[in-house]
């Protein structure tokens, strides 16, 4: 390892040790509740709500696949990758950022078009960073990887951790790629971003707390994003040895 490599390491650890502490008594209260709310949402809702957000995380990918830069450079050191990544959470701030206070100013109708818009520019993100790291997403296990990302980064203390160990163990666990809880995935997704996204809708305010919850929502996955394909390229670069 080079002298960034060995820096970038040592972040790679600290975020996963950080993943794995325990939430605040705020988080967990609120999690416990949400889940009684879920709890009495009849099966066939949540069927269709888990539906429709797969057809439409799924048809954002596959828009996004036909989209993607086939001329992007190709970085063949990891500080080529990162510094680039870092440019590119930047340009998607800006854009969820625009997108969120746009919404926001717009009141219910307008807010409620703000959910399938900001999953929009959280799949394209996550596509451009798996092109900056080399991997291909023609491949379906590749898409499927940006979903278990997407997860770590929405998901609560108990799923983050579950997650956390596939990504460790993808080289074995991308065997189970089918096997998707798109389920699991709406409503742990659903759970994280609700009470944000509800207070976007409150007129007068609306606004401003969508452009910086989206700026944070995307901080916080951009963050995920980096430091997986970290870990990632440093298995493989073990594996090489």
């Amino acid at each position: 390892m080079n002298e960034y490599e060995q820096r970038a390491f040592i972040e790679v650890e600290e975020w996963k040790r950080k993943l794995q502490k325990r939430s605040s008594i705020l988080n967990r209260v609120s999690k416990k509740a949400q889940n009684k709310i879920n709890a009495y949402i009849p099966d066939k809702i949540q069927q269709t709500i888990t539906e429709a957000i797969k057809q439409m995380i799924q048809a954002t990918l596959a828009g996004s696949n036909i989209l993607k830069k086939k001329n992007l450079p190709r970085f063949h050191t990891l500080q080529g990758k990162d510094e680039e990544l870092t440019k590119k959470i930047g340009q998607y701030k800006k854009i969820a950022v625009v997108e969120g206070a746009g919404t926001g100013a717009g009141g219910i109708l307008l807010g409620l078009a703000d959910f399938p818009l900001l999953l929009s520019i959280k799949m394209n993100f996550l596509m451009e960073t798996a092109t900056i790291y080399g991997y291909d997403t023609d491949k379906l296990e590749e898409r499927i990887y940006l979903l278990y990302i997407f997860q770590l980064a929405f998901s609560s203390e108990g799923k983050r951790r579950e997650v956390l160990e596939v990504i460790e163990n993808w080289e074995q666990e991308k065997q189970k790629v089918a096997g998707l809880n798109w389920q699991e995935l709406q409503q742990e997704y659903r759970d994280f971003i609700d009470f944000v996204k509800m207070l976007q809708l409150v007129p007068g305010i609306g606004a401003a707390v969508g452009a910086y919850a989206n700026y944070n929502l995307l901080d916080q996955l951009g963050e995920a994003a980096k430091n997986v394909y970290r870990w990632r390229y440093f298995q493989e670069q073990k594996q090489l040895k």
